[in-house]
Parts: structure tokens; sequence; C-alpha cells
């Protein structure tokens, strides 16, 4: 009896750990994959130079289904989003989208920025370092190395162990170099001039691969030296102002600056391919080029993420040359919009529709020409560095017996030469206040700030906040100034940017394809959170430098 019992308590042991061992198999089958990163086959970032947001929903009517339309229709559209300092130009605008923080980090203040240390002016990715790669001219010596921190791209290529393509392209240097960043497989931009080549650096390689000499080689180019006509019947362009008028500047040899622009007629006066980058054909050949990239290079084929940078280069052209009001400026959104339907297009063939994402955002935007503000009864006008720069010398030397004091005025900033004021036996601070007073009797400066309150004081004020944000305590200058809302550098027509004012800070950020909800969004966002999203989506870490944060709504 005791055996029959004792094997009746073994059975039972082993039927209860079966349903066990059952349930645990059926739990673990059907316990859900945990998804802790989206592993697109291709991130395409586009910044189109100069675009406010105001253009999206300006000519929307005029818009295809496949371009912009798409990518709000499927995408999520940020209405809210801004630049976080002050000066909004070009290259700081390239550096922080991709670094994820502002010039105050990463150390790009500018296009051209005053360096104390040599006593010039230098050009933000100029490096005489370097060779030039498909060129002899020094438009090839070129490198991000004054930028001070990683970009999204770099740190996709470290953490894939260098196995993800990056890749830079832009009519403009710096458009192409400081997205790529400092590990990027390559940097191309437009040569223009005579050639009318896409040529690089050696930073990035020793030659140009043969894909790209066989672009430079088919006459790519040539097919766009064509008259400029509008895209449609120009009656139909009512979002603009009249075709011709005195805010707009005119092509050497040009009488009027009406439509058609014959750039045939007026290659040679006008250093023949450099036209290209003032009209929308150099948008045109842009996606031509990053087509080509995405064959040449394989993008997108593997399993592991690449990423392509391209910048639109021709709208920022266009915009200083004509105006936010003009003909010119909505034509060249027009085609934009084709070309970047013809650059969606070729994804969806050559990487698959649901295998890869985009992010499209601008650099700055623009105020309309200052003489038109004037015209409707809006302020605005020009300012003069040149001019404060005379008026400041006369007030130091009467005030100190020396002009030598002032080094350089540049983008809204004066720089002071540091050994002089030593002997001046001078606090810095209180001659960068007595400087800062005397510019301030300037009616074409609305605020002065001084390096010393930079430095000490931590601004919640907008204008003020945004200054500091674009302050560099080792490279900016002692005295910095914001002008009146819509005055603007003095120009002969067209416009200008690097304010710290609305006009420049509001632009587009549209995101789509993997790992993207569709939506939108008007709570603000900021330049600095799109590195960081695109890191959270990647799930790679944040560039190194990074003070902005991930967008959560845009995010599945």
């Amino acid at each position: 009896m005791g055996n029959r019992n004792l094997i009746s308590i073994i059975f039972m042991l082993l039927s209860v750990c079966a349903i066990h061992a059952q349930r645990g198999k059926k739990d673990k089958v059907e316990m859900p994959a945990i998804e802790i990163a989206q592993n697109p086959k291709l991130v395409v970032g586009i910044v189109v130079d100069q675009m406010r947001y105001d253009y999206l929903t300006r000519f929307w009517n005029h818009y295809g289904e496949g371009g912009f339309k798409r990518l709000v229709g499927e995408g999520f559209n940020c209405k809210n989003h801004h630049f976080n300092y002050m000066p909004t130009k070009t290259a700081p605008g390239h550096a922080s989208i991709y670094t994820g923080t502002t010039p105050s980090v990463h150390g790009v203040l500018g296009n051209w920025w005053y360096d104390r240390l040599d006593g010039k002016s230098v050009y933000c990715v100029s490096d005489d370092n370097q060779n030039p790669i498909g060129t002899d001219l020094d438009a090839g010596r070129m490198s991000p190395h004054r930028m001070l921190v990683s970009t999204i791209t770099d740190e996709l290529r470290v953490n894939t162990q260098m196995r993800a393509k990056t890749i830079g392209i832009a009519i403009k240097d710096r458009g192409a170099i400081l997205p790529a960043g400092f590990t990027a497989n390559a940097a191309y931009w437009f040569e223009g001039k005579e050639t009318g080549n896409w040529i690089s650096s050696s930073f990035y390689m020793d030659q140009l691969p043969t894909w790209v000499t066989a672009f430079n080689s088919s006459e790519a180019a040539e097919k766009y030296k064509r008259p400029w006509e509008t895209l449609k019947d120009i009656n139909l362009y009512v979002e603009s102002a009249k075709d011709a008028n005195e805010y707009e500047r005119k092509f050497r040899g040009e009488v009027s600056s009406t439509f058609p622009h014959a750039l045939p007629e007026l290659w040679d006066a006008n250093e023949k391919f450099e036209m290209l980058r003032e009209t929308p054909f150099g948008n045109s050949l842009t996606t031509d080029f990053a087509m080509a990239a995405i064959d040449g290079e394989n993008l997108g084929t593997d399993n592991v993420t690449d990423f392509l940078a391209i910048s639109y280069s021709s709208t920022d052209y266009v915009g200083h040359a004509y105006g936010v009001n003009s003909i010119e400026v909505q034509d060249a959104y027009l085609r934009l919009d084709k070309d970047i339907q013809r650059l969606l297009e070729s994804l969806d063939q050559k990487v698959g529709k649901d295998d890869y994402m985009v992010f499209l955002t601008a650099d700055h935007g623009v105020p309309p020409a200052p003489g038109y503000l004037q015209d409707v009864g809006i302020p605005g006008g020009f300012l003069s560095e040149h001019a404060m720069k005379e008026e400041l010398q006369e007030f130091l030397s009467y005030r100190y017996g020396t002009t030598d004091i002032l080094k350089n005025i540049s983008n809204f900033q004066v720089f002071l030469d540091r050994d002089i004021v030593e002997n001046l036996d001078m606090a810095m601070g209180d001659l960068q206040w007595e400087i800062g007073q005397q510019l301030l009797k300037n009616d074409k400066v609305q605020q002065v700030f001084t390096g010393y309150q930079m430095s000490q004081y931590q601004f919640t004020d907008q204008l003020a906040g945004l200054l500091q944000r674009g302050y560099h305590q080792k490279r900016s200058g002692d005295i910095l100034f914001i002008p009146p809302a819509g005055y603007i550098p003095y120009r002969e027509a067209g416009t200008d940017h690097g304010s710290p004012f609305v006009y420049d800070t509001h632009v587009p950020l549209l995101f789509y394809g993997t790992g993207i909800k569709a939506g939108s969004t008007t709570a603000r966002t900021e330049v600095t959170d799109i590195a960081p999203t695109i890191a959270t989506l990647l799930g790679i870490a944040f560039p190194n430098g990074t003070t902005g944060n991930p967008i959560e709504a845009v995010l599945e």
C-alpha cells in the first residue's frame, strides 16, 4: 500500500511539473517582442536653406501631392518650430540641427567670424591643412575642424563601428560638411564656375569615387543652362508681389528682374555655372546628385542604417536676391516641391517605402525686404556695421585717446583688443559697459549686452536668452547688440537674416517614415531637439554636446 501511495505522489508531481512547463512554454511563446529602437535602412535629413514656415502654408494650394503634402499628410508636422539662438545664419543652423546644441557649445558662430587669436575673420569650414579633391581651387580646402562637438551622423557611425555610411551633399560647402560631421564617408559640394563639378576635400578621400567622376562627366549640370521661366502661368502666382519691383536684384547684364531670366545669354557675365546657385535649377541638380549618390554608395541596401544629409542651398540665394514676396521665391518652392517628390519616389523604389525615414527643416528664416516693409508702413530698415565702427572710433578717440581698442564689428558683435584694455588700467566689464552704452545711442541698435553679462548671468528674457545661447566665451565678441525688428545689414536689394526675431527663427520641421507617427503639434519645438529625436528613434547615443530633448509626440 505504501508503494502505491509513493507511486501516486510521484505521478502527481510529474504531472504538475509538466503542466507548469507547458504553461511556461506557452507564456514564453505569447510574450510580445520588445522593440527598443527602429532600424530604417536609410535616414535622409533635408535642410532647406532660408525656408520660412509660412512658405509651407502660403504656397500650399500650388504644391503637388507627392512632395511637401506627402510629408505633411503622412508624416508629423511641428508647426511651432524655432531656432533658440542668435545669429540665425547658415553655418550655425546646420551645425545646430545635427549636433543638438547651440553655438554656445558647438562653437560655429556664423558663416564667418572674427578670430581674436589670429586677428582676422575666418570661414566656418576653411582648412588650409586639407587638399582639394576634384578641383585645383581652394574651394576644396575644407573640413569641419572648427566645430567643437559630434553630430548625429558621427554617433551613428560610432554606434555601428563605422559600418553605417554617412554622406553630406549641398551646393554650399558648409551645408554638406557640417551635417556630415567628422567621421563621414564623404561630403560633396558644388564648384560651379567653369566646370559645374561636384568636389570634395582630402579630409574625406584621396580621390573622387568613380560614380562622382561619371556624374561630373555626364554634363548633368549643362542641361540646366536654359531660361528660368515660371513653372506655372505667372498670373496664377497671386501669393506674391508684382514681377518686377525695386526690392529685387538683377543678374549682371539684365535690364529688368522680370521673368524669364535668360541664363544662356547671361551665362558668361555671371561666372557660368555659378548662375545655377541662384536659380531653382541648383536644387534640381542637387536632387540629381543625391539620387546618384544613393546608387553610387549603395545607401540603404542592408540592415545597417545609413544617413544621407542633403541641403538645398539655392532657395537661400534666390531669397537673398529677390525677397520673401517675390515670384522668384514662390517659383523656387514650387519647383523644389517637385524635386522632393522625385527624391521620395526614388527612395520608394531603391530603398523601400517602409524602410526609410526623412526629416525636413530649415537652417533659418528671413524677413521681407526692409524697403517693402517701409512702403507698407511696417518698421524696417538697414544698418551699416561700417558706419557703426566709424562712430565708435570717434568716441574711443575722444574718450580714451586711441581707436586701437576696437578690433572688429561683425555678426552683431564688437571685439576689443584685450591687451590694450589691460594697459588702460580699467576693468574689462566696466569698459564693455561704457562702450555698449555709447553703441546703444545708435537708433539702429535696440539692445546691448556685454560679454561679462553673458558669462555671469543666466537670462530668461526671450531675446537675451537667444543671444546668450549664441555666445561662446572663447570665440564671441566683448559687446553684443540686437538691431530693431525688420532691420538688416545694408544690401542693395533683396533681404538678409541673422536676428533673434520670429521671422528668422520660425521654420518648418517635418518627420516622415519609419518610426514616425502621423499628426501634428503646435507645442513649441526647437532646433536642438532634432538630433536627440533621431538618436532616440535609432537607439543610439545623443551627440556629445546635446542640450535639446527628444520630441516625444513624433515617435511611435
